[in-house]
């Protein structure tokens, strides 16, 4: 198949967030020689079906649905730690979803049959949507069954599980995880300084920092807000930080390109998709890929320290352990062991109980998607650049893709039915820095385990 010239490294990417990469920018897409507009019955009714999902899923918010509120750690505390958050099934029923469940599984399953009665069940994007309509319906069945082992059930479908291997004979996601410590322990990555830099001066700092990456004074901003879990997280064009985080230099580095480049970056790129609307917004095949890619760009940007990967496979092991039977004090005395301080265990904690019990069998396992999307997005993107697909690599910015998806964003972007992302960290525009025979430094722990 010809390639694109998304695809094959024949174009420059304009301005400071990308300026050695081989791809185009938005503004090439109209018009510009090589650039084919798909054909004329497909678009408009890719564009419907592809509105309807985003509006679809706009009520569905998963980590809100499954989160704690502060009394519960307030509590905990309140009883030194003896004690197992209060949180029971009548918890969650006191929290309903903001939707009709029954009523958004039926519009997820009437977009479906409307994709294969109106595209077919072989045409490209089709594919892809009606994939997420199935992902959509099983993340309301999750949600209805907050509080009892149904959701944990579903949440490793979605996620996946702490135990899986990605390949056959291959250890385990938590095994792996075990490994990673002692590995990079006899790496030389920069070692973090303690925090000094509260939230007010990192909101700041971080904002002057992503308006010089998307050279757009406005296009994304930086708050501060008390109602999120982690010390930050993207919104659709912003960043909250926690209110009473405190951060060192290098924590607003795995931030900037993290959440900045990466998760901002892929929902800008998909937002701005002229046809395929839907790779805005991601449901959790996505989100496996996202956070192996922000991940990946941690590592290849040398922002990623030993206490962040360590943060990262722990979390692994807090999810097999709750797999396993664990409860909540069990869990959370494993974050003190290793290190943790009261606060940040009962955080990372109820990370992996938030949507079950504290009594352990029905954990939330989105915490393995760090490690497990790591290793996908990097063995996906060596395969391409072995393949010389240069331009490949950075199709996983094109919005809320998948690495499954790949192959088929490649179908849609040489027809012109996906805009190649405008977005791309400098690194996955140059091939030279993702070189295969010569893996980033940060990547050897995982050479040494074998994983790369």
């Amino acid at each position: 198949m010809k390639l694109h010239p998304a695809l094959n490294g024949t174009r420059n990417v304009r301005g400071a967030f990308a300026p050695e990469a081989h791809l185009p920018t938005m503004g090439i897409l109209n018009g510009s020689p090589g650039w084919q507009r798909p054909c004329a019955h497909r678009e408009p009714i890719i564009r419907r079906l592809s509105d309807r999902l985003v509006e679809a899923q706009r009520p569905i918010r998963i980590l809100d649905a499954v989160k704690w509120d502060d009394g519960i750690e307030q509590r905990f505390f309140a009883a030194q730690g003896r004690e197992l958050p209060c949180v029971t099934p009548d918890y969650y029923r006191s929290r309903p979803l903001p939707f009709s469940a029954d009523s958004k599984l039926a519009e997820f399953a009437g977009i479906e049959a409307d994709i294969g009665r109106q595209l077919g069940r072989t045409e490209p994007a089709g594919r892809i949507m009606s994939r997420m309509c199935r992902e959509y319906r099983s993340v309301i069945e999750m949600l209805q069954h907050r509080g009892d082992r149904r959701f944990g059930e579903i949440s490793k479908d979605l996620y996946g599980s702490a135990t899986e291997s990605l390949k056959i004979g291959e250890p385990s996601l938590v095994s792996i995880a075990r490994q990673l410590p002692g590995q990079f322990a006899q790496h030389a990555l920069p070692v973090c300084s303690e925090p000094d830099i509260d939230a007010r001066q990192a909101v700041d700092i971080l904002a002057s920092r992503l308006r010089s990456y998307f050279q757009e004074p406005g296009r994304v901003r930086v708050r501060l807000s008390d109602g999120i879990v982690a010390d930050a997280a993207a919104g659709c064009d912003y960043i909250k930080l926690r209110g009473d985080a405190v951060f060192t230099e290098r924590d607003l580095r795995v931030l900037e390109v993290h959440e900045g480049w990466v998760h901002l970056g892929t929902t800008l790129n998909g937002q701005a998709q002229p046809v395929c609307t839907f790779l805005g917004k991601g449901p959790p095949s996505s989100t496996i890929t996202q956070e192996g890619l922000a991940v990946l760009v941690e590592l290849v940007t040398k922002a990623a320290h030993p206490a962040r990967l360590r943060r990262i496979a722990h979390r692994v092991e807090a999810v097999a352990l709750a797999e396993e039977g664990a409860d909540f004090r069990e869990v959370y005395r494993f974050f003190l062991e290793h290190g943790c301080g009261q606060r940040e265990s009962y955080q990372q904690t109820m990370r992996v109980f938030r949507g079950g019990l504290p009594t352990g069998g029905s954990p939330f396992t989105k915490d393995i998607c760090y490690l497990k999307g790591l290793l996908l997005v990097w063995r996906h993107i060596r395969s391409a650049l072995r393949r010389g697909e240069t331009g490949k690599a950075a199709l996983l910015f094109c919005g809320k893709a998948t690495v499954g998806d790949a192959a088929t964003l490649a179908e849609l972007v040489e027809e012109g039915l996906v805009a190649p992302p405008r977005y791309v960290p400098p690194q996955f525009g140059s091939p030279q820095h993702l070189a295969p025979s010569d893996p980033t430094p940060a990547l050897w722990p995982f050479t040494a385990c074998g994983l790369v």
